[in-house]
C-alpha cells in the first residue's frame, strides 16, 4: 500500500501500480493501530500522507497528490481558488486513488489565515495558563477574540533564553513564554465544508510553517531559513527553536516560471509545465532568471535578519513543489553562504527501500503533509 503518484481528475490510470505496492508491502510488519492523515491543501494541488505508528516508528502507508487546476477549469500547475465543495471533491478523489483508509488527520492552514505571537505570562503554574491566555490574547490580536480560534504551547525555558536577544536576563523567574496562534474562524469554516465533503474528521489545524519545519530538517541551536516555493508565491521563514522569527512572501512562484518559459518558447502553459518538470533549469535561462530574483529577495531577508539579530542562519531549506526542480540547488547556492538543503521529509518515515528514490524526488512537495501526519500520530 505504497503508491507513489501525482494524479489529475482525468488521469486515474495507476490502480495496477497501487495494487502491486500493496502486495509488496504485505511483508512490511504492520500491527493493528490507528492510521492518520496529513492533508496539505495548497493553491495548485492537494497532498495527502497516511501513516501508522509501529513499535515506536512512524510507518508510511500511502500518499498522493492531485492537481486543483482542472477543478477550476484551469491547467495542472496553475494557482486556483475553487469553492470548498470542489476542494472537497478533489480531496475525496485523491484519497480514493491513494487507497487511503484513515478518517482522521491534521490539516495545514496558510500563514495568511492566522496570527502568531510570543507572549509572556506572569506564572509558572501551567494550570493557570488556560484561563490567562484567552484574556491576554486580546492585547495581541487585532480582531475580536470571538472571530478566531486559539492554540498555544509553552516554550521551554532553555529555548526561551536563546530566543531573547538579552539571553533572557530581563525575564522574571516566575514567568512563562507561550507561543500563541490564532486562526480566523472564516478560514476554519471553509475547511469545515471541505472536511464534510470528504468525510474526514479534522484532529487539528496547524499553521503551515510549523508542519514544514517538523518534517524538513534536523533542528539545531542555530536558526534556519525555509523557502517554500509554491505555485503563486514563495514564502520565506526564519525559524528558531520552532518559533517563526521572520515570515515574508515573495510574489513569484512556480507558475511564473512556467509562464515565462511558455512565452519564450511560444508554447502552451501545459507544454511549458511539462518541459519544466522534465528538464528543470537545464533548458531554460528564463526560469533561471526568475529564480535568481526569488533567491535575491530571500538573501536580502536573510542578511537583514542576521544584522538585526546578530545570529547566523545555519542552513537554507528548500521545500514546496518548486523545490523539486532539477538544477535548483545549484541556482540557490549562488545566493547563499549557508548550507543548501533540499527537504527530504519522507526520511522521517519508515518505508520500503524500493521506493526510496521516488520518495526523495517527491519529498519537497510533501513536507507539510508529512509534518501534519507526524503530529497527528501523537495528538
Amino acid at each position: 500500500m505504497y503508491p507513489a503518484f501525482v494524479v489529475s481528475p482525468m488521469d486515474f490510470s495507476l490502480s495496477t501500480l497501487s495494487e502491486k505496492f500493496k502486495q509488496l508491502a504485505s511483508s512490511f510488519s504492520v500491527k493493528d493501530g490507528e492510521s492518520v492523515l496529513g492533508i496539505d491543501i495548497g493553491t495548485s494541488s492537494i497532498k495527502i500522507v497516511q501513516v501508522k505508528e509501529v513499535k515506536g516508528s512512524a510507518v508510511l502507508e500511502t500518499y498522493g497528490e492531485i492537481a486543483l487546476g482542472p477543478y477550476a477549469n484551469a491547467e495542472v500547475g496553475q494557482s486556483v481558488m475553487p469553492p470548498p465543495e470542489k476542494i472537497g471533491e478533489a480531496l475525496k478523489d485523491v484519497l480514493r486513488e491513494a487507497n487511503a483508509t484513515a478518517k482522521v488527520g491534521g490539516f495545514s492552514v496558510p500563514l495568511s489565515g492566522s496570527l502568531i505571537n510570543v507572549i509572556t505570562l506572569p506564572t509558572k503554574d501551567h494550570a493557570d495558563l488556560a484561563t490567562m491566555i484567552p484574556i491576554e490574547a486580546r492585547k495581541y490580536i487585532p480582531v475580536p477574540i470571538t472571530e478566531v480560534a486559539l492554540d498555544w504551547f509553552v516554550i521551554p525555558d532553555e529555548e526561551a533564553k536563546f530566543l531573547s536577544p538579552q539571553g533572557g536576563a530581563a525575564k522574571s523567574d516566575h514567568s512563562t513564554d507561550v507561543l500563541l496562534v490564532a486562526i480566523h474562524n472564516a478560514v476554519l469554516a471553509k475547511y469545515q465544508l471541505v472536511t464534510e465533503a470528504a468525510a474526514i474528521t479534522p484532529r487539528f489545524f496547524e499553521v503551515e510553517p510549523f508542519s514544514m519545519g517538523r518534517a524538513s530538517y534536523e533542528h539545531t541551536t542555530a536558526p534556519a531559513m525555509i523557502i517554500d516555493m509554491g505555485a503563486s508565491s514563495t514564502r520565506v521563514y526564519i525559524i528558531e527553536f520552532g518559533i517563526i522569527d521572520v515570515s515574508h512572501t515573495i510574489g513569484r512562484g512556480g507558475q511564473d516560471l512556467t509562464l515565462s518559459l511558455a512565452k519564450s518558447m511560444g508554447a502552451t502553459f501545459q507544454e511549458a509545465e511539462n518541459i519544466k518538470r522534465d528538464k528543470g533549469l537545464s533548458e531554460s535561462e528564463v526560469g533561471s532568471a526568475a529564480l535568481d530574483f526569488i533567491f535575491a529577495e530571500a538573501r536580502r531577508i536573510l542578511l537583514t535578519y542576521q544584522r538585526k539579530e546578530g545570529k547566523a542562519v545555519s542552513q537554507v531549506v528548500l521545500v514546496g513543489g518548486g523545490a523539486s526542480l532539477k538544477g535548483l540547488k545549484e541556482v540557490a547556492s549562488r545566493s547563499f553562504d549557508a548550507r543548501i538543503v533540499i527537504a527530504s521529509p519522507f526520511e522521517k518515515l519508515a518505508a520500503p527501500a524500493f521506493i526510496s528514490d521516488v520518495l526523495k524526488g517527491a519529498g519537497p512537495s510533501f513536507a507539510s503533509a508529512v509534518g501534519l501526519a507526524l503530529r497527528a500520530l501523537h495528538q
